[in-house]
């Protein structure tokens, strides 16, 4: 029983901390460093002459479909148009995204027949590079027109090496439960990106938008799932910060169902196992310790150990409250039953288009560890390939 009782405490632990206690410890590590550490002196706004030359490198495999809306979204970007580029890299595609391109003389088309996967187009497009700098972005997402200026302004910072905007997830019509949930998750975790930033570094950033000095680029191996994750983690692991800004933003419809965001959290849970094996140089807290200590709170612990610590913890639960090992693991049981019972309902009421965002939230929270789980299969089976399939957005 003893046994029983460590496992239960153990994994009660790495649950809670990883995805409420970690948010709670940030906060008051941040709470106290703006309290005994003067806060550093942020650069003003460069104007015009004081900008960087700065490439915006799109991406894209079979997106006729939004060529059109992305390119005027693009061309409303507020940068000065001598130090401003674009850049298509459109992988294999297939459809007619090089055909309508050409109504726009501005932009540089990168093409490869072969489609080989996101990382090797970026590879291929950073080759073609003319630019200081370089911001990526996918070809379904929309970004503000003030966000190149504002990521011209941490470049400033020498330390910066990666700048990383905020993922803003919006429903095309309301009661689209899918894109509401990844919704919710994003606002909590561009909360933490922003509290990760502060304390030192953000862990990571996300191809939505981000921007990288490409004198610091290392080479992503082609068959990586998360290209932009192990490019920004690169640069952090030689030394330099991810500055985190809500103030250069790309918005993006979510998935169009639960379906399609599953496969989107599948891939991203195949990443990130894929990554955490990469990036096992963070894992000593000799080197970097404090990045050690962020890369394994945010990251590591959410793509490998807790989703297991979950399934442990119940199991363990079930066998003491059968053991009757005292009145507080049988109330632990009932609470986890209630949980994994709302997430059940969050999910039948889902498939039927009745909206509760309490279910759901909890249906929503099983359902992103759930994937993990798919991403260990998937991994296995698409460990030598970076091609992704696109998950369609509503």
């Amino acid at each position: 029983m003893t046994t029983l009782k460590i496992l239960f405490w153990a994994t009660l632990l790495i649950v809670f901390y990883t995805y409420l206690g970690y948010g709670i410890l940030l906060y008051f590590i941040i709470r106290l460093k703006r309290l005994f550490v003067a806060k550093p002196h942020e650069a003003a706004m460069p104007d015009d002459s004081q900008l960087p030359s700065i490439t915006l490198l799109i991406c894209a495999y079979n997106e006729e479909d939004i060529v059109a809306e992305k390119m005027a979204n693009t061309q409303a970007i507020d940068y000065p148009r001598d130090k401003f580029r674009i850049m298509w890299v459109t992988d294999g595609s297939t459809d007619n995204t090089n055909e309508l391109l050409k109504a726009y003389p501005e932009v540089d088309v990168v093409f490869s027949p072969e489609r080989r996967g996101k990382s090797a187009a970026l590879k291929h497009g950073l080759q073609e590079l003319k630019t200081r700098y370089v911001a990526f972005t996918d070809a379904n997402t929309m970004i503000n027109p003030g966000a190149l200026r504002e990521i011209a302004r941490l470049f400033m910072d020498p330390t910066v090496g990666c700048v990383s905007g905020e993922k803003r997830v919006a429903a095309r019509k309301a009661g689209q439960m899918a894109a509401e949930g990844e919704g919710l998750y994003w606002r909590y975790e561009s909360t933490l990106k922003k509290w990760d930033s502060e304390l030192y570094s953000a862990m990571g950033a996300a191809g939505e938008l981000y921007a990288i000095d490409p004198q610091l680029v290392r080479e992503v191996p082609d068959n990586a799932l998360l290209d932009d994750f192990m490019m920004s983690m690169y640069i952090v692991e030689d030394g330099k910060r991810i500055a985190y800004t809500p103030d250069a933003y790309a918005q993006e419809y979510g998935s169009a169902n639960i379906f399609e965001e599953s496969k989107r959290k599948r891939r991203i849970a195949a990443g990130g196992l894929q990554s955490i094996w990469w990036l096992r140089g963070l894992l000593n807290p000799f080197h970097q310790p404090l990045v050690t200590f962020q890369y394994i709170s945010h990251r590591v612990l959410r793509w490998s150990l807790t989703p297991i610590a979950m399934v442990i913890l119940l199991i363990a639960n079930v066998l003491l409250s059968v053991l009757r090992s005292g009145i507080f693991y049988d109330i632990m049981f009932a609470l986890q039953i209630i949980f994994y019972l709302a997430a059940l309902a969050g999910w039948l009421l889902s498939r039927r288009g009745i909206k509760n965002k309490l279910l759901y939230t909890a249906y929503y929270f099983v359902f992103m560890n759930l994937n993990v789980f798919r991403g260990m299969a998937y991994l296995s089976t698409h460990n030598n390939s970076g091609a992704w399939e696109k998950a369609k957005r509503s």
